[in-house]
């Protein structure tokens, strides 16, 4: 199968790009010029690279009207952390992907896979269907569901399937340093306190092979609209902080309540994925495996560095 993958090299997207090569099927890989190909080295020769901006379509857009892809997986946006949740360029990318739909839809393309977020869900302590009510609290959440809403209805228009994986919090080896879970790791590695915020906040928390895996088991399946890429199962802040503290093997280093959380981080997010199960998806990875695995990934990249 022809696939045309957005953010081939980001964290999600360079799990999702091995899955495909790894099935057999032909990915074409957009990558902006001087971005880095790290996450993505080892399949960098299997990958058919477009260089190009999302936001240039112009300059590149004439190689993939000849490729004519049948699927469109989109998983590029703005995500530097600490910038991207309040950054105005979020409303830039809803442009360009639209735009960029459009031209895909008139080149023949008939199925369409957008990542979404569990920030466009408003407050709940209770697991959030696909069905619950909406509230984004950033720019980055109400950007994501704007071009949710309108892909949605043009796609209808077009005659193209169209899927919304919404994902929840997620880790695994290739995560930005910045992110809560490998600056837990790193800390504890390095035998340094780790600040934290409020033990009791409440996260689901899914690998990203199993991100990954469950983007394109959405992608595959007769599911429209938005579905849940979640474990499903919660898991404190204290209790994921002390698996990572256990499997180290070091104590008294975690401080909880040594800032206060940000006004709009949600204190308790938790997802169905009942429609994510009902297309025979199964995480590889329970939590304290995935985590085994993300420690060890990052003490190979300490020693390295």
């Amino acid at each position: 199968m022809k696939i045309f993958l957005t953010g081939a090299s980001g964290f999600v997207g360079s799990h999702l790009a091995r899955l495909l090569v790894r099935a057999g099927h032909e990915v074409h890989a957009l990558l902006r010029p001087g971005a880095s190909v790290e996450r993505i080295g080892d399949i960098l020769d299997r990958l058919a690279v477009v260089e190009g901006d999302l936001k240039r379509q112009d300059e590149w857009f004439a190689r993939i009207d000849r490729g004519r892809p049948e699927v469109w997986v989109h998983l590029a946006w703005i995500a530097t952390p600490g910038v991207y949740l309040k950054s105005p360029e979020n409303t830039e990318y809803v442009a360009a992907s639209l735009q960029l739909a459009k031209r895909l839809a008139e080149t023949g393309c008939r199925r369409f896979v957008a990542a979404g977020t569990c920030f466009e869900y408003a407050p709940s302590t209770t697991a959030l269907s696909e069905s619950a009510p909406t509230g984004p609290r950033t720019i980055y959440a109400a950007s994501k569901l704007e071009f949710e809403v309108s892909i949605e209805r043009l796609a209808a228009s077009w005659g193209v399937h169209f899927v919304w994986p919404r994902l929840f919090y997620l880790y695994g080896p290739g995560e930005h340093e910045k992110r809560l879970v490998p600056v837990l790791i790193r800390s504890l590695l390095r035998n340094e306190i780790a600040k934290l915020a409020s033990g009791d906040r409440v996260f689901d928390y899914l690998h990203v092979e199993d991100v990954a895996a469950g983007i394109w088991a959405a992608a595959q399946s007769d599911l429209r609209g938005p579905v849940n890429i979640a474990s499903g199962r919660p898991v404190t802040l204290r209790d994921l902080a002390e698996e990572v503290e256990r499997q180290i093997g070091v104590a008294g280093l975690l401080a909880f309540d040594a800032y206060a959380s940000d006004p709009i981080d949600l204190a308790h997010v938790l997802g169905d994925n009942r429609r994510l199960l009902s297309t025979g998806w199964k995480p590889r990875y329970t939590l304290q495996e995935g985590i085994r695995q993300t420690i060890e990934w990052w003490k190979n990249r300490m020693r390295a560095n």
